[in-house]
């Protein structure tokens, strides 16, 4: 009888913490609401943060904006003294460089473009090593039996085809090796890491884009370009080659001479951090991001980013909420949620670049996933008016099971949204897995979902204001986003990866 009696009262106990942790959930997701999404949305997306452009005073107010959400929450900063993560960057302008390959010379822009803007250098006669492709992959690689130590690596763009004229990586589809929008990182670190001093890519494409890219905007007719100003991002040359060259290029017994010396202007603008500590496996982590800038004033027009990323920053702010209402409730996650809000997104996502490259104020090795929010507020015009009730979802199979199936469930259980996967492809032609900041967390092997709503009329146009914002669909939109964060950082094990 003693023990009938004593199982009862513990499964009773069990049904009660069941419950109470179950009220919880619903009243924190309970917590986003369409009209304080809308308040905040307006407020973050209004002419007084003049688009957010990185850099600029707007850009400056909306940090603080950010900062003060969190304050006012009473989730703590990541970085004990500051919410704020300086992220260093520069403009960068045509350097100053003189170059000859075995005294053949060449001249900047039409033959070839500085990628980096390196080290401040002055090469006499360093020995050239052709190599192929410059990959280096299990499946495949350039290096192999080769020494580059001290050399100058010479290398065609895009991968080789085997005697099936099919890619020796992926078969019929193309890899990360020939992305256009990784190609180059990928094949410069490589170079790198084997003991080279500088690098040549010889591709038409892809001196064609950087060429126009970089030549307008050192006219003064376009933006200036910016990239990452740390000293380890600057640290080793690439040069772009035009494909008329290649016959020469790919000569053996050839010798570089260079000077080269850069053009920069430094200054930094700043990732906002801040996070909500696990009680049973603090460090364990899930990271939100969303990036905070937007493309600031242009001729004289205010570009206010309500959807690109008003949406995705504003989202994040709600689900903090919920995450700080559960845990006033007493109910702590249980492992530790990041609210990441990233700067120059819009310049080539180096604020995410940055922190998960060379900053992390976490560990890598034990961040779980990523969950990135990026224009998620609006609908995409080639579904059609009728077809509203849905989310993109790009990214979250890639790299592991678990994270795809969590996500599913908790549409099922409580968002009820049609989940897209139609760009859910690495190698789908819009590329939009290489296009946000989660990418530079998946490149780090964690598994990351990027929530997106499409493209539209008013994308990076003055236009895109808070009263188009479908409210109603964006919520439903947020409260998928927090409780799959919430099964993540509450589940008893951490998600595998399998992929």
């Amino acid at each position: 009888m003693r023990i009938k009696l004593l199982l009862f009262k513990i499964l009773l106990f069990s049904f009660i913490i069941s419950y109470g942790q179950d009220d919880i959930l619903l009243k924190a997701s309970n917590s986003i609401k369409i009209d304080e999404l809308k308040e905040k949305l307006y407020k973050y997306s209004s002419d007084e943060f003049g688009g957010r452009g990185t850099p600029s005073k707007g850009q400056q107010l909306a940090v603080q904006y950010l900062a003060d959400h969190y304050k006012k929450l009473n989730i703590q900063s990541v970085k004990k003294d500051s919410y704020l993560q300086p992220v260093p960057l520069q403009f960068e302008e045509k350097p100053e460089i003189n170059l000859s390959i075995s005294d053949k010379t060449f001249e900047y822009y039409n033959d070839y473009i500085s990628y980096s803007n390196g080290p401040d250098i002055n090469y006499n006669s360093k020995e050239i090593i052709y190599l192929g492709f410059g990959i280096d992959d299990p499946k495949y690689s350039d290096y192999t039996d080769k020494d580059v130590q001290g050399k100058v690596v010479v290398i065609s763009g895009g991968e080789p085809l085997n005697d099936n004229e099919e890619y020796f990586i992926n078969g019929t589809d193309k890899s990360k090796w020939s992305n256009s929008r990784e190609e180059i990182n990928l094949k410069k670190r490589v170079a790198k890491e084997k003991g080279a001093i500088a690098l040549i890519l010889v591709d038409e494409y892809l001196h064609r884009r950087n060429r126009y890219r970089f030549q307008y905007s050192d006219s003064g007719r376009g933006e200036k370009r910016m990239s990452l100003g740390n000293d380890d991002e600057n640290n080793f040359q690439v040069l772009i080659f035009s494909e008329k060259h290649k016959d020469f290029l790919f000569e053996n017994d050839l010798k570089l001479s260079m000077n080269f010396k850069k053009n920069v202007e430094r200054f930094t603008a700043d990732n906002v951090v801040a996070y909500i500590k696990g009680s049973e496996f603090p460090d364990e982590y899930v990271i939100l991001t969303a990036h905070l800038d937007h493309v600031g004033i242009q001729n004289g027009e205010i570009y206010n980013g309500a959807d690109d990323d008003g949406s995705g920053t504003i989202a994040m702010l709600e689900i903090a909420e919920a995450f700080a209402l559960a845990k006033k409730e007493g109910y702590e996650p249980k492992r530790s949620i990041v609210f990441l809000h990233v700067t120059a997104e819009e310049r080539g996502l180096l604020g995410s670049q940055y922190y998960a490259d060379y900053e992390p104020l976490v560990p890598i090795d034990k961040t779980i996933a990523n969950l990135n929010m990026d224009m998620m507020g609006r609908a995409d015009p080639n579904r059609g008016v009728k077809n509203l009730n849905y989310i993109y979802i790009i990214g979250s199979d890639i790299l592991s099971d678990d994270l795809h199936k969590i996500n599913i469930d908790a549409n099922n259980n409580f968002a009820n949204l049609e989940l897209d996967f139609r760009f859910n492809d690495i190698n789908d032609p819009n590329q939009f897995y290489y296009r946000s900041d989660h990418y530079h967390f998946v490149k780090n092997n964690i598994p990351a979902i990027f929530y997106f709503s499409g493209v539209h009329e008013d994308y990076h146009q003055p236009t895109d204001t808070a009263e188009k914002i479908l409210y109603n669909i964006y919520s439903k939109r947020v409260k998928l986003i927090f409780h799959t964060a919430w099964s993540l950082a509450n589940r008893n094990e951490r998600i595998k990866l399998n992929k």
